[in-house]
């Protein structure tokens, strides 16, 4: 099964690929994508549009992305949520089954900790993927999303127990 990690964002958006093996992770492909246009509309079409060429280029099975917090400003919680629902409806277009993890749940399942530091995330994406170089923060959030859902896909292939069951889970599907 191939996972396409979200981590969004309305000035960039992150993204990862891996590939979830029975016994082991693959990392197939990262980056960002630096969001541009005039106005906030034009700009959520360009997550969408380029989200839309990725998955088509890479053929996902899968689409995990980060639920939304809440922020102190309540604009820049808005604007994130926006954000997130352009990258939602590109992975619905295409066909795939979306589920969302919190920020607590993905550094849990990545580092052990629902409090872990950024540093200590892309630390651990890095060694869990025998990464040698360095990630952006933005792409080794996305990675570590789709790191926590090929977890959550494991413990619920092995045990019969959907995974939702332990979490807070949401699957969206067309």
């Amino acid at each position: 099964m191939i996972i396409l990690g979200i981590d969004p964002g309305s000035r960039i958006t992150g993204y990862g690929l891996i590939k979830n093996h029975r016994d082991r992770l693959e990392y197939i492909h990262s980056g960002f994508i630096k969001v541009e246009g005039e106005s906030f509309p034009q700009k959520l079409g360009n997550i969408f549009q380029q989200l839309s060429e990725l998955i088509q280029l890479h053929g996902p099975d899968h689409m995990s992305i980060e639920s939304v917090f809440m922020h102190k400003n309540a604009d820049s919680a808005l604007k994130l949520g926006q954000a997130r629902g352009a990258a939602i409806c590109a992975g619905y277009h295409a066909g795939l089954e979306v589920s969302e993890y919190a920020a607590r749940e993905v550094k849990l399942a990545i580092v052990g900790q629902g409090g872990a530091q950024k540093e200590q995330v892309k630390h651990m994406v890095r060694h869990l993927l025998a990464l040698r170089q360095d990630l952006q923060t933005d792409e080794s959030d996305a990675l570590a999303i789709a790191i926590c859902h090929a977890q959550h896909s494991a413990m619920e292939h092995k045990t019969g127990i959907p995974a939702r069951a332990f979490t807070r889970k949401r699957v969206y599907r067309r």
